[in-house]
């Protein structure tokens, strides 16, 4: 592998500008394609074989009428007035909705009775000719404009229901862009110079924006989730600064160790840069796993995560050595104050023995036990919350009261209880045995017979005869455990030729199915990263240690996630409203992004430290050495994918909230607790059992290698101008 990207490295290096002017071209050429051609974005909730999915595709057969979308157009008069004052206003809005492309039906308020009982907050109830999740923002934007009349009256008018809900687009905040502005000011003391900081930043950049192209060309072939977009632009940026300051500050290594530019280059691509490959290759791994899931819109997130991976993974391996190439000397160009005198009287470089992170290393392995023991408790003390960890799929009213669905939500469960906001669907196929059309009216008794049930509407005929809907209404919200007791006692009681459907007991279906599958999901992980790491390192020891500490850094994230988000601790911090439960695809997608972005600094490290044992045969101190020589770098790249991941907390939705919180405590702990503590303490405590692969095992499998097996060894020498230099 190292001679691979070793190769690679000085082919671009050889052709710069033919490089530069290669990705150019493939930037200009994706960018506008993608804006002509590329699809839409859309959320498949669909549990592949669940109750709910087998009813709607029922009703798209031989009912499609009652299987199109629906929304609410919901008004309110002021305090102390009645709805009627405002008819003429509010009728003048309904004829607009009529008119709006894809919507079959809408209801008058006055006369379909659809008014609560003070007579303030009434709706108007529409239905469209496509599925929930085909209505698209042009839609939703016409129906904005067409509720005009009634807010031009003086009356709130809002929109909800379930295809607006699904469809609504999440607002940015900018503070993404402030994550960049932080990764940039952590670069520039990592480097101590404008120019070094500045190359991983635009490579990132680069990847993102040719990721999201694809992304968005992606989404012309298949279904594609609205959140796919926003977390492979957090993944992008993060993986795409750091696989490049990899490279960067190996390169700059090199040549304060006293090599020539060229094979300064050279052998930086032959080890970080085959460290890049792999470590971007089990990102890829990881996150295409999510397909394994079976789900459609996590595969999506999976299959648009990869793509930008590779993207960012490229643009390190081809674009950086040509970049590097072109500037030369002028990589340390702008140098900050002070460190130009310093550098000079230090030769620019020190041994890995005058460092902090050298004497640290030796000394948590002079005392490996207390390190060890005291690091697993408190991951272990973060990670606690988790077991208590509630699964559910936000609905509107986990949503800022900036947004209209959310504003809908909040006067539909003013006026007509919380319930009214979880509908469900009750399927009759009368063409299976079970319930007939004689027996429908005593089904719909026993249903609203059940205390959690509120209303059992007027049963929908198809026009054939062979299906019966029954709209049913529970008593407490979509989110509420209550709901989902509701949903299972209403199946229990229904006989086998009725299902239950709706967005609520669709999402209900998809938390089940994630919860059966996440076992599975993470032993296929864990067992793919294992043969990887044993080829890689020819390690027994290594990969089950990479496996546990990882599962710690990652179980303390999701126990922060569930104290800030479930438990509302800190709430106020992060700008949440309330509480609510943990989004039910965030605990898979965390493992595969997680998983994969810590096997990241696991490579960087042990493929450092490998190679210093490859020279001294010393486990101890070649992982001091190891560490000495990535510690600043690692760090600095946690630091830097923490300020990013940040960035995307202030995001509306809770999902990407979650997301950015939980992955930046993930990484934070990874590079610091796990990386600097448990890791040197674990393998002072295995000493010559790190490396030890049965003979008969190591016959089989192929090498692989990510040190730079062909590059001359030298002592491991450290920047002076990082920080932390002691």
């Amino acid at each position: 592998m190292n001679r691979f990207t070793r190769r690679i490295g000085a082919a671009s290096a050889r052709r710069p500008w033919v490089t530069i002017t290669a990705w150019a071209v493939a930037l200009l050429f994706v960018l506008p394609l993608a804006g002509t051609v590329g699809g839409s974005f859309v959320d498949d909730l669909v549990a592949p074989g669940s109750q709910s999915e087998r009813a709607m595709e029922l009703l798209k057969k031989r009912f499609p009428e009652a299987s199109g979308g629906s929304a609410m157009a919901v008004f309110a008069a002021p305090e102390g007035e009645r709805l009627e004052r405002h008819q003429p206003a509010i009728d003048a809005a309904v004829a607009r909705i009529a008119d709006v492309e894809h919507v079959a039906t809408v209801t008058d308020p006055f006369t379909a009775g659809t008014v609560s009982s003070d007579g303030r907050i009434g709706f108007a109830e529409m239905t469209f000719d496509v599925p929930a999740m085909d209505v698209d923002p042009e839609q939703l934007e016409a129906l904005a404009d067409a509720i005009e009349p009634a807010r031009g009256d003086g009356v709130a008018a809002e929109l909800g229901g379930d295809a607006i809900f699904i469809n609504a687009e999440t607002e940015t905040t900018g503070t993404e862009a402030g994550g960049l502005l932080a990764a940039l000011v952590v670069l520039v003391v990592a480097f101590g110079t404008i120019v070094a900081a500045l190359i991983p930043i635009a490579l990132a950049l680069v990847a993102v924006a040719a990721g999201l192209s694809g992304i968005v060309l992606l989404a012309n072939t298949m279904d594609v989730s609205t959140a796919a977009p926003t977390i492979g632009a957090m993944i992008g940026l993060g993986v795409g600064i750091d696989y490049a300051l990899f490279i960067v500050a190996r390169y700059r290594e090199n040549r304060a160790a006293g090599q020539d530019n060229p094979n300064a280059l050279a052998n930086a691509m032959g080890s970080s840069g085959a460290a890049v490959l792999f470590a971007g290759g089990t990102v890829v791994v990881a996150m295409a796993a999510l397909a394994l899931t079976g789900v459609g819109f996590l595969a999506s997130i999976g299959l648009s995560t990869s793509l930008v991976v590779l993207f960012a993974v490229g643009t390190a391996l081809t674009l950086l050595p040509a970049l590097l190439s072109l500037l030369g000397e002028r990589i340390d160009t702008g140098r900050l104050v002070g460190r130009r005198r310093r550098v000079k009287r230090a030769g620019r470089a020190k041994r890995a023995e005058d460092t902090a992170w050298w004497r640290f290393a030796h000394r948590v392995s002079g005392r490996p036990w207390p390190y060890l023991i005291v690091a697993t408790v408190a991951l272990l003390a973060l990670a606690a919350p988790a077991l208590r960890m509630e699964t559910g799929f936000p609905d509107a009213g986990n949503d800022s009261t900036t947004t209209t669905h959310r504003r809908a939500y909040d006067l539909l469960a003013e006026g007509f209880g919380p319930g009214f906001n979880a509908p469900l669907l009750i399927v009759a196929d009368l063409r299976s045995p079970g319930v007939d059309a004689r027996a429908i009216p005593a089904l719909s008794q026993r249903i609203a017979a059940d205390p959690g049930i509120a209303m059992v509407g007027e049963p929908r005929t198809s026009p054939a005869g062979d299906i019966v809907v029954l709209p049913t209404l529970p008593t407490t919200a979509p989110a509420d455990a209550e709901t989902s007791e509701t949903l299972q006692r209403v199946r229990d009681l229904v006989p086998d030729n009725v299902a239950v459907s709706g967005l609520t007991a669709m999402t209900e279906d998809l938390t089940q199915q994630l919860s059966d599958t996440l076992p599975v999901f993470i032993s296929a992980i864990l067992a793919a990263s294992f043969l990887l790491l044993m080829l890689v390192f020819r390690s027994i020891a290594v990969p089950l240690k990479a496996a546990m500490v990882n599962l710690l850094s990652i179980g303390g994230a999701y126990g922060v996630v569930v104290a800030v988000f479930q438990w509302g601790w800190l709430k106020d911090l992060f700008g949440l409203e309330n509480t609510f439960p943990i989004v039910s695809p965030l605990p898979t997608i965390f493992f595969a992004v997680l998983f994969g972005l810590s096997m990241d600094y696991e490579v960087f490290l042990l493929s450092r430290v490998r190679e210093e044992y490859d020279a001294t045969g010393d486990t101890v101190e070649s992982v001091a050495r190891g560490m000495a020589a990535t510690g600043r770098v690692i760090t600095s790249a946690a630091l830097i994918m923490t300020v990013v991941f940040l960035g995307f907390v202030a995001n509306p939705s809770p999902l990407t909230k979650m997301m950015g919180l939980g992955l930046a405590t993930a990484i934070m702990l990874d590079a610091t607790i796990v990386r600097m503590v448990i890791v040197p303490a674990a393998m002072a405590l295995m000493g010559q059992a790190n490396w030890w692969l049965p003979h008969w095992l190591g016959r089989r499998p192929p090498r692989i290698r990510v040190e730079s097996a062909d590059a001359p060894h030298e002592p491991a020498p450290v920047l002076t101008n990082t920080p932390g230099s002691s």
